[in-house]
């Protein structure tokens, strides 16, 4: 497990370190891992750890708490977990335990979670604030809050008086990526690349009129699990007018001949996810209309790349590219007037309701501020995005000559912030349609 090695050891200490720096000596910091979810009856939802508890500890496992206390004189880092169980591993698989905990995820001490009632409460005595992500988990809210009750009620004065959010310090630590998570990320962007080309194949090789969307998603997430990765979220694959649908999730209808495929897919490797979009042809060739739109698309992403460096302003990506997006629908005819009162009037809504791009980490939107003071935020070297134009035109847009409704496009790569300007992540992947449609023709 690439999260449990000593580099990842060392890196996990570090994040601790400097979050309890941050909270100080008269702080209790707490975070519950991710509950399991019941999918239905008895089953349960493919376990997800909560991500700010895997970014403190690499930390794969349930019913899990994690306590940090500053200046403690005997261990400021304490995890409680479950215990050992050979009946229950024959179920459910290994467990780490608490004897092993210690060694295996650097922390001071490591205690069975059904301690907790007795330890926890004592850790808290004298503290004056506690960070927790209130909210998140209301089965263990109310745990912190009986504890707190329970301390108050001895009337020794000794509970926390304050309650904080934890969630904006690891906010803002988790926005910068440092190697070993870029190493990661560059992982899962690579064998989303693979997976966007394997559907592409699968569409053009398919026999006439037996192709549907759910196919391609299949041929998507066959390559995600083929390299031991998973889905970072729920894979889009919308065809026609399907591909308008900004959140289209049925992946349930054929794929007819001449129609553009819209594939939003990104796999979640130890944890970090890629986000990647591309819009091709089924046929491997796409018509004029189709063409027009795209080359557009494409001229929108680089507008907005070229804001990609440090310094500038994370809006400034998406004016650039609602500009360039204005200026073409303009010259196309499927808007008219002015470019300055186009853009002014955001009529470029009509066809690009969404914004140019998120953050990307340990999730698919990833944690962080876009706007500091009320401006936009300027990007720094280490902050990772996206950057995804689009154009949609509704199949009942009535106002647009016939040959534009029902065509939807969306491009989408994953860019990280240097010193000198930008990488972005999946620059191998075919982007512009020429490119496409070379890939479609080989394989």
């Amino acid at each position: 497990m690439a999260l449990l090695t000593a580099e990842w050891r060392r890196l996990h200490a570090a994040r601790r370190k400097r979050l309890m720096e941050m909270v100080g000596t008269e702080a209790i910091v707490v975070l519950a891992a991710a509950p399991e979810r019941v999918r239905s009856r008895d089953t349960l939802y493919p376990y997800r750890q909560d991500s700010n508890f895997l970014y403190l500890t690499g930390f794969l496992e349930p019913d899990a708490v994690l306590a940090l206390v500053p200046g403690r004189r005997y261990g400021e880092v304490i995890l409680f977990c479950r215990e050992r169980d050979r009946e229950r591993e024959g179920w459910d698989g290994p467990r780490l335990g608490p004897e092993r905990a210690g060694a295996a995820l650097g922390v001071d001490d490591a205690y069975p979670i059904s301690d907790i009632d007795d330890i926890l409460p004592g850790l808290m005595e004298g503290r004056a604030r506690a960070y927790y992500p209130l909210g998140l988990d209301a089965g263990f809210d109310l745990k912190l809050i009986g504890w707190v009750n329970r301390m108050r009620g001895r009337g020794d004065g000794r509970a926390p008086q304050e309650f904080l959010q934890l969630g904006h310090l690891l906010d803002e630590m988790r926005l910068f990526k440092t190697e070993p998570e870029l190493r990661l990320m560059q992982r899962a962007v690579d064998i989303t690349i693979d997976a966007h080309r394997a559907a592409m194949g699968a569409a053009v090789r398919a026999p006439r009129g037996e192709l549907h969307e759910y196919v391609l998603q299949a041929e998507v997430e066959r390559e995600f699990r083929r390299n031991d990765a998973q889905p970072a979220y729920a894979s889009i694959v919308g065809a026609g007018a399907n591909a308008c649908i900004l959140h289209y999730g049925a992946n349930a209808s054929r794929v007819r001949a001449g129609e553009l495929v819209l594939i939003d897919a990104g796999a979640e490797y130890r944890g970090y996810a890629a986000d990647i979009t591309r819009t091709f042809p089924a046929n491997g060739r796409f018509t004029r209309e189709q063409r027009a739109l795209h080359d557009l698309v494409c001229a929108a992403q680089d507008a907005a790349l070229a804001q990609a460096r440090p310094g500038a302003a994370f809006a400034a990506m998406h004016e650039a590219a609602v500009r360039t997006l204005s200026e073409g629908l303009l010259r196309l005819g499927l808007l008219k007037g002015r470019l300055e009162d186009v853009v002014a009037g955001e009529t470029c809504k009509r066809f690009y309701p969404h914004k140019t791009g998120h953050w990307l980490g340990l999730d698919v939107h990833d944690v962080g501020e876009y706007r500091i003071d009320g401006a936009s935020r300027l990007l720094e070297p280490g902050m990772v995005f996206t950057v995804e134009p689009g154009l949609y035109v509704p199949a009942d847009a009535a106002e647009v000559p016939a040959k534009w409704r029902g065509i939807g496009i969306r491009i989408e790569d994953d860019v990280l912030v240097t010193r000198g300007g930008h990488r972005v992540l999946s620059a191998a992947l075919e982007r512009r349609a020429e490119e496409i449609e070379a890939l479609m023709a080989r394989v």
